[in-house]
């Protein structure tokens, strides 16, 4: 359907835009046709007009008169003249008419014995004739009663003695240019008429041409909206199409990879899930064993019994741990939860976390290196927060590292890093490592629930800091701080 429409169109806008463009060009063409005709025809007539003009002047001076110039030129000689005037209309192809100053006729060649006045002539010959005596060769365009037909008229002097003695007319009717201009638009019309149907023809083949990539978008579109992320356009063009069907197999392979990273972040979450309900079983079963076991005097042994408590103590503690880590995510992530900002000595800060990470570090006898800054660095943030974050990281890097190895916490300016020589992070799985739900199927990690890294990067972010991680399995891995 679609199809269809672009085709009825693309043949509709052709075939409008092409007749307008022959009306355009069929009246430009006639009009300048018809102009040039008779500035050929006026050429023409002028060229003739000139030269006979020339003769007749050239015979008044042979010829010898007894009195003024019209009465010469009714009885001058019979010879060379007389002869010429009654062959003027054979000789110029044409009507000729010769008058005098006054607007008389003296002479019409074969029409010399009709009846007829100077109103005969065209309407404006009287301007044409005062022109003529003036000196000038004029041309005048009008309908001739007499002639029946639209004429063009020259008027040239003709003189004796250096004096005009008459003006010779010349008129040649115009029907010859309006046929020429009529069988000119009769062959345009032709060729107007093959041009629209060929035009009909090359619309077809554009249109077809022009929705076979539409429909393979439309296609692809459709297989997208059905979650089918494979679907490609398989269109290559270089042009707006090309973009936009490449716009499409762009979007496919984003929302095939945004379709993975979902489906990989629902089961984290499930995962997640799964861990905390684990975790929380475990304490939870066992303090509600130990308790039954004490209530009903099971146990009566006293370093049994203190052995029962401090196993409540430490699973009490993990649980309250988890929420610990639950809350404190949550609050990070409350836009409307505000932290302390205030301006700090990160040397400080960093001198108090190295402290407590090797405290933490001494039961995998871990050494913790620090490269402390030469200069004070001024930070503006929270103490307790920005603590939180560097211990998050150290934490994981001494979880992660085998025994004996070395962490390395170095310094410089606004950034600080932080590496280790642990079991590192597969190059799959780094794009994750700050989502909430992530945690590595490491043996190391039984116990951790999988927000630390979330929580580091919630403080990160508001305060303004850039973590990158690089990391390589079986080397080790390295965080840096930018600030």
């Amino acid at each position: 359907m679609m199809k269809s429409k672009i085709v009825h169109r693309l043949i509709l806008y052709f075939s409008a835009t092409l007749l307008l463009f022959s009306f355009i060009i069929g009246g430009i063409f006639m009009t300048l046709f018809k102009a040039h005709t008779i500035e050929v025809q006026k050429s023409e007539l002028e060229t003739r007009a000139t030269k006979m003009a020339a003769t007749l002047s050239g015979l008044l001076e042979e010829a010898q008169y007894s009195s003024g110039p019209r009465q010469g030129m009714m009885n001058g000689s019979q010879g060379g003249y007389m002869a010429y005037l009654r062959y003027l209309n054979d000789i110029a192809n044409a009507d000729v008419w010769i008058v005098d100053e006054n607007l008389d006729l003296i002479t019409i060649g074969p029409r010399s014995n009709s009846s007829f006045n100077y109103t005969d002539l065209p309407k404006d010959a009287d301007t044409v004739v005062k022109n003529v005596f003036q000196g000038d060769t004029t041309f005048s365009e009008g309908f001739s009663d007499l002639l029946e037909a639209p004429t063009l008229t020259i008027g040239t002097p003709i003189q004796k003695d250096g004096a005009i003695v008459g003006a010779l007319l010349l008129h040649s009717p115009v029907k010859g240019i309006d046929d020429a201009i009529g069988q000119g638009f009769r062959i345009l019309s032709i060729s107007v008429l093959f041009a629209l149907l060929l035009s009909i023809i090359l619309s077809i083949f554009l249109a077809v041409s022009f929705t076979k990539p539409l429909k393979k978008m439309t296609t692809s579109a459709v297989r997208l909206a059905g979650s089918d992320y494979s679907a490609k356009t398989g269109v290559q063009s270089n042009d707006e199409i090309g973009e936009l069907a490449s716009a499409i197999d762009t979007l496919g392979t984003r929302l095939a990879i945004a379709s993975r990273e979902s489906e990989k972040l629902t089961q984290l979450r499930r995962d997640f899930v799964a861990n905390v309900s684990h975790e929380l079983r475990t304490p939870i079963t066992v303090i509600r064993g130990s308790l039954e076991a004490l209530n009903e005097e099971v146990v009566t042994d006293p370093a049994l019994i203190k052995e029962y408590y401090q196993q409540m103590l430490n699973e009490s503690v993990f649980l309250q741990r988890l929420v610990d880590d639950l809350l404190d995510l949550s609050r990070l992530q409350n836009t409307d939860f505000t932290i302390e900002m205030q301006e700090l000595n990160l040397c400080e800060v960093l001198s108090d976390v190295v402290r407590s990470a090797r405290n933490k570090a001494l039961h995998k006898e871990i050494t913790v290196e620090y490269e402390e800054a030469p200069t004070i660095c001024k930070v503006t943030g929270d103490y307790g927060r920005i603590r939180q974050m560097f211990m998050i990281i150290i934490d994981n890097a001494i979880k992660f590292s085998p025994e004996c190895s070395v962490v390395t916490i170095s310094h410089t300016g606004r950034t600080v890093s932080i590496k280790d020589h642990g079991i590192g992070i597969p190059e799959e799985d780094l794009p994750y490592i700050f989502e909430r739900f992530y945690k590595s199927a490491s043996e190391l990690n039984k116990n951790g629930t999988g927000i630390g890294l979330q929580i580091a990067k919630q403080i990160a972010d508001r305060h303004g800091v850039r973590i990158e991680v690089v990391s390589k399995p079986s080397v080790g891995t390295q965080f840096t701080l930018e600030f």
